[in-house]
This record gives C-alpha cells, structure tokens and sequence, in this order.
C-alpha cells in the first residue's frame, strides 16, 4: 500500500471528536491513521483563532516537524482549521485540507448568539473578510470543500462554497449527517486520496 500522510479530524461547535467515530472507522480501514482533538471550549465562548492554536499546539506536540499532515475540519472546525492553514503557517506542513459543511461566508444561524466564536460566524464578519481576502493561498495546496444543499444551520447553505480549490456537492440531508452519510465520508476518503501539489515554497 503507498504511503498515506496521517489525517487529523478537527469538530465542529458544540461537538467533540465522537462526532467522528463512524468516519474514523472507515478511514482506518481504508489505510489511514487518523487522529482527533477535542476543542475546549467547544460552545463558541472564544474566537476561532483562539481555538486555531490548540490545533498548531496539538500538531506540534504530536508530530515531528518534518511530517506533512492532511487537514479535515468540520463546519465551525473548517474555520478553525483554515486560520490555522492561512495564518498560523500550517501552509507549510499541510498537503491535503478539507472542509465539511463550513461556513466560509458566515451562517445567519450565529446569530442567535453573542458569544465571540459566534459573532465571527456571521456573514461579513471581520473575522471571515480577513480570512477570506487571502483564500486563493489555499490553491498551493490540495483543497477541497464539501457540502450540501440540504444544510439547516449553515445558512445559506452555499456559504461552505469557496471561489478555490475543489469543490463537492453531495446529496446528503441535514447537516448533522455530513460526517456519518457514507457518501460524505467517501467524498473526504477521495479528496484524501488525491495527488498532492508540487510544494512552489
């Protein structure tokens, strides 16, 4: 079997890593080795870029600096981890980065909150247009967004399009079954499977 980086799942809010036992699994038994974290406080009461250093933090600790790594996050965790990517140099060391269900535009749903990691998911957040103004970096590396027309708390739900990288409709009903629809887990094995990009640094 040819050499596969390890696959680091990041959640979602008010999730934890058991959101991804099913993918896991399924991962695993296709080849990967798959690792989690568990973002603390998950709920949105600190900013996404807060919570983007507990993911560099856990990379650092649990790899050497020369392991390139692939990136999966899910809806709020695509942010997390996009800050991570864009701003934290994980550019550097991620080759393959999905986002699940994320919304790269802001969800009108984060509304309903004022806690900081909410606010920055609203759209035109400032958080979101600082992100967003440099997203073509994310065309060095293989980067793919997956999503769904059917998701009730990304709103609307083609706010987890990006102008970049690929790009992954499935059909798969509400957003809480985007990690463990067999269609959506096979779209992120396929999108880990792909040819990395020639490193242009």
């Amino acid at each position: 079997m040819e050499y596969r980086n390890p696959v680091l799942l990041v959640h979602g809010i008010v999730r934890t890593s058991k959101v991804f036992r099913k993918m896991s699994g399924y991962l695993r038994q296709e080849g990967w080795s798959v690792y989690t974290l568990d973002l603390k406080p998950n709920n949105g009461a600190v900013c996404l870029d807060k919570l983007a250093i507990q993911v560099a933090d856990y990379i650092e600790k649990t790899f050497t600096p020369q392991q390139s790594i692939d990136l999966v996050g899910l809806s709020m965790g695509g942010l997390v981890t996009r800050y991570y990517v864009q701003r934290l140099g994980g550019i550097k060391r991620i080759e393959r980065f999905i986002t699940i269900s994320s919304p790269h535009h802001g969800t009108k749903l984060a509304y309903l909150s004022n806690l900081p990691g909410c606010v920055q998911m609203r759209p035109r957040s400032e958080f979101l247009q600082e992100l967003n103004q440099d997203a073509q970096m994310l065309d060095t590396i293989n980067f793919t967004s997956i999503w769904t027309d059917w998701d009730f708390v990304i709103i609307p739900a083609n706010s987890s399009q990006m102008p970049v990288g690929k790009e992954v409709k499935v059909p798969v009903f509400a957003h809480g079954f985007m990690v463990r629809d067999t269609r959506s887990i096979k779209a992120v094995a396929s999108a880990l499977s792909q040819p990395i990009k020639p490193n242009p640094q």
